[in-house]
């Protein structure tokens, strides 16, 4: 899926959270977002899944205008965006394999293959042992994990990650990148990542957008030398 901003604004009253925003994201993109609290990461985030309209300019998936697409499209793109938190947002009264359910029943995903599907996410991050229990009975990086198979099984062509590892020690930080930029490279998912780590992105060769007060600052392309960024990505697990 192709996302293009162009030209986007977008004021909270008196304040403005972008201004005259340009972005184009080709399918199979890894990006980073960076830039301080307030700097307009998140409204980014929000504009992409449609949770808010721009004040003016526009928002564009696949080609068609998320502010005023028809429902039905809106609709299915985004059934095809994954998301994760840095609070994690699991529902905590539901076990690891109901809050991927849950997910899998509202984009009505076929009931006859979502125990095989859940089976497959819950593999894909290593939480076999922990499917059956709740939230408060995992640590932070089985929490983030656990919200990754959540958004992995939709089958998602987009995942956007909100500080993901912003609750998360060093080493589950990693763990998480690792898992994140397998999926971009194995299965061509397009990752848009907010984060204040710049040890994560000076270890991986990736796009990276730094936003100030809602304006890009800078646009700084992938070089193409991947071995670096898998040298650096392997040092760090090490």
């Amino acid at each position: 899926m192709r996302i293009k901003f162009d030209q986007v604004n977008k004021d909270y009253g008196s304040i403005s959270a972008l201004k005259d925003f340009t972005l184009d994201v080709e399918p199979g993109e890894f990006i980073f977002i960076v830039g301080h609290s307030g700097a307009g990461k998140s409204t980014i985030l929000k504009l992409i899944l449609n949770q808010i309209n721009p004040s003016s300019g526009e928002v564009m998936i696949d080609d068609i205008y998320l502010n005023n697409g028809k429902k039905e499209e809106i609709d299915h793109i985004r059934k095809k965006i994954g998301v994760i938190f840095q609070d994690y947002q699991l529902i905590t009264d539901k076990t690891v394999e109901e809050n991927i359910g849950i997910c899998l029943d509202i984009v009505e995903f076929p009931k006859d293959q979502i125990l095989s599907k859940i089976d497959d996410v819950i593999k894909k991050v290593d939480l076999q042992d922990r499917r059956n229990l709740f939230p408060a009975q995992l640590s932070g990086g089985e929490l983030q994990r656990a919200a990754l198979a959540r958004a992995l099984a939709v089958e998602p062509r987009i995942i956007l990650a909100d500080e993901p590892t912003g609750n998360l020690d060093m080493d589950n930080s990693w763990n998480l990148i690792k898992l994140l930029k397998d999926i971009n490279e194995n299965e061509k998912t397009t990752i848009i990542m907010t984060t204040h780590d710049m040890s994560i992105i000076d270890s991986l060769n990736k796009r990276v957008i730094k936003l100030e007060n809602g304006e890009m600052m800078e646009d700084k392309k992938e070089i193409k030398t991947e071995k670096k960024a898998k040298k650096n990505i392997s040092s760090k697990k090490e």
